[in-house]
């Protein structure tokens, strides 16, 4: 899990805030990203950078401009602290800002937040936070509209690009395929994707939407990337086939999928985990 340089003891725990391939504590952004290889390359807007990760300001299949805008990034990215493997947090105060950038890269303002909403690393590893501004007034005030997700599973050999609020760069590949299981540490991840070796992926970037080039929409969310070559362990994940099998693919970035968001928002961007549909982690009773 990749996330960025933060003097937390969670930071510290995924390698100066690097989580299972999480994003590593950042180097210098000195090395140039790759760019798509196709299609048009998507733009900043809607992306925002957080304190130790990236993220979007997104928008579901059923959200209204007078609903509250939500904000996406990875569960492993939280400032309270990763979430333990079987862990799901639902609708937890907070107060948390989000630098909110426009097209070309530069920084539009703030949105604050005082809920998550949902965020863990079971299964996948997403946070959604609720912000205090709507669509309509984000819009209006910075004139950026949100990004979309993407209600479909992602499709193997689309090109995509990772946007990182945090670095300002931009990483593009295509959709090598699916990992059937993607274990690191103590975390296990469904139907991950898998990048090709173009986007080599770093620490800042965990959070950042995984943007198809032909569509514009949002299908994944980055996370993790095996830095060493080793076997399952922190920062270095592993895939696992339906029997069992485990492969290591060094220096293999990967995302996970947000089409299963769409299902568990009812109106007004609200949080429903009964929703027909919705097959995210429930909190344990």
């Amino acid at each position: 899990m990749r996330k960025s340089l933060v003097g937390t003891a969670a930071a510290a725990l995924f390698g100066a805030a690097a989580l299972v391939g999480i994003a590593t504590a950042p180097a210098a952004a000195d090395s140039a990203s790759a760019q798509p290889t196709a299609h048009r390359t998507p733009s900043f807007e809607g992306t925002v950078a957080l304190s130790n990760c990236s993220g979007s300001v997104v928008k579901l299949k059923n959200s209204k401009p007078g609903d509250p805008a939500l904000v996406l990034s990875n569960g492993h990215c939280l400032q309270e602290g990763m979430p333990g493997a079987g862990e799901v947090v639902v609708n937890k105060k907070t107060s948390r800002d989000f630098t909110l950038l426009n097209a070309d890269g530069s920084d539009a303002g703030k949105v604050h937040s005082d809920k998550i909403a949902y965020a863990t690393m079971t299964d996948t590893d997403i946070s959604l936070y609720e912000t205090t501004s709507t669509y309509r007034q984000i819009e209006k005030k910075y004139g950026i509209d949100a990004l979309t997700l993407d209600a479909k599973h992602p499709r193997q050999g689309r090109d995509i690009t990772v946007v990182s609020g945090y670095w300002k760069e931009k990483f593009g590949c295509s959709v090598d395929g699916f990992a059937y299981r993607l274990k690191e540490a103590d975390w296990t991840w469904k139907d991950s994707i898998r990048y090709t070796m173009d986007c080599q992926t770093k620490g800042g970037t965990s959070g950042s939407p995984v943007i198809d080039n032909v569509s514009g929409k949002v299908v994944g969310v980055n996370n993790t990337h095996n830095e060493d070559g080793e076997r399952c362990t922190l920062n270095n994940p592993c895939e696992v086939d339906k029997n069992g099998n485990v492969s290591v693919r060094h220096l293999n970035a990967y995302g996970q999928q947000t089409y299963l968001i769409n299902p568990c928002f009812g109106r007004g961007n609200q949080l429903d985990l009964d929703a027909r549909g919705c097959v995210l982690p429930e909190p344990k009773a």
